[in-house]
């Protein structure tokens, strides 16, 4: 029977019981499907559902197969080495005690001979090569996640499942996991803000507070597709020219205001729209990257005064 994750019906709630997600229904299969959204809205707690972690309010969770999963923070104990993350350390005592001649007929039988070279190999994929003895204090965090990553791929799980895989990577460290994935034949569900990586997938599926959808085709594929859905809804392009408070949940202007146009172009209403968006995008170029769905304004590295205006909803023709 080939793997596979069936949500039914879904209901998420935060800890303290604040509603997140409800009648959740989502399949996913051997594809690497990208979860985007704005923070908060839930995508970590699905995560946390699919390996049971999290016990949903309501529905199911089916999972037919088995599930890897890389989480943002995970604490690591005192004197932990490389070799612990794989959990193969008493697998690769043995295997040495095996090639010295000190092991055990009975234990001779046990002894994996491929231990090393795959190790050596799951490493090799993430772009990362540290003895498996190497205690994890003495490295970074971003080399820390590389080889958490390796540790995965080790394993041979049905399903990946990554929070947030690119964060505090270096840009050789980030192009490890994009290429990881873009080899990737099993399952993969990822949480990322990465276009990059984002680009490597098979579908999209955007979440908000009203639910889930998803979208076939990677990054690239979504924005066309969403950019034709905005461009169709003249209520929506009037929204988000008269203000940008609220979830920013839509792609960047330029391919909706160019749909818009192939679409309606004799549309008087549709142009003056067009128009009032140009005029938005023109007096604040610099916020037109933030405003790509997943990127959260109130982030403090990516404040500039132009996306304070749209982060604290203040709206286009104020001053």
């Amino acid at each position: 029977m080939p793997a596979s994750i069936i949500l039914s019906n879904l209901s998420l709630s935060t800890p303290d019981g604040r509603p997140l997600l409800s009648d959740l229904n989502l399949t996913f299969g051997a594809e690497r499907a990208g979860l985007v959204g704005r923070n908060g809205v839930g995508k970590t707690t699905l995560l946390a559902a699919i390996t049971g972690e999290h016990i949903p309010q309501a529905g199911r969770v089916l999972v037919s197969g088995t599930v890897g999963m890389l989480r943002q923070d995970v604490q690591l104990p005192a004197g932990a080495a490389v070799i612990d993350l794989f959990g193969a350390r008493a697998a690769l005592e043995l295997l040495r005690r095996a090639e010295r001649g000190d092991a055990f007929a009975d234990e001779v039988t046990d002894v994996d001979w491929t231990l090393e070279a795959r190790l050596a190999s799951a490493l090799a994929r993430v772009g990362f090569d540290p003895d498996t003895d190497t205690e994890l204090d003495r490295l970074s965090g971003g080399q820390i996640t590389r080889i958490r990553l390796a540790a995965l791929v080790f394993a041979e799980p049905d399903f990946l499942l990554l929070d947030e895989p690119t964060n505090n990577l270096d840009r050789d460290g980030r192009k490890s996991v994009v290429d990881l994935l873009a080899g990737w034949r099993g399952g993969a569900i990822v949480v990322s803000h990465d276009r990059d990586l984002l680009e490597t997938m098979d579908a999209i599926v955007e979440m908000t507070s009203l639910g889930a959808r998803r979208y076939g085709g990677n990054w690239s594929s979504y924005r066309e597709q969403k950019a034709i859905e905005l461009a169709k809804d003249p209520a929506t392009l009037n929204l988000i020219a008269d203000s940008m408070q609220g979830e920013q949940l839509w792609p960047q202007s330029e391919p909706v205001l160019k749909k818009a146009l192939e679409l309606d172009a004799r549309n008087p209403t549709s142009l003056i729209l067009m128009g009032r968006l140009l005029i938005v995008y023109k007096r604040f170029p610099e916020a037109e990257p933030y405003l790509t769905l997943g990127i959260p304004l109130d982030t403090p590295s990516r404040r500039s005064p132009a996306t304070e205006r749209f982060s604290t909803g203040k709206p286009w023709h104020s001053e």
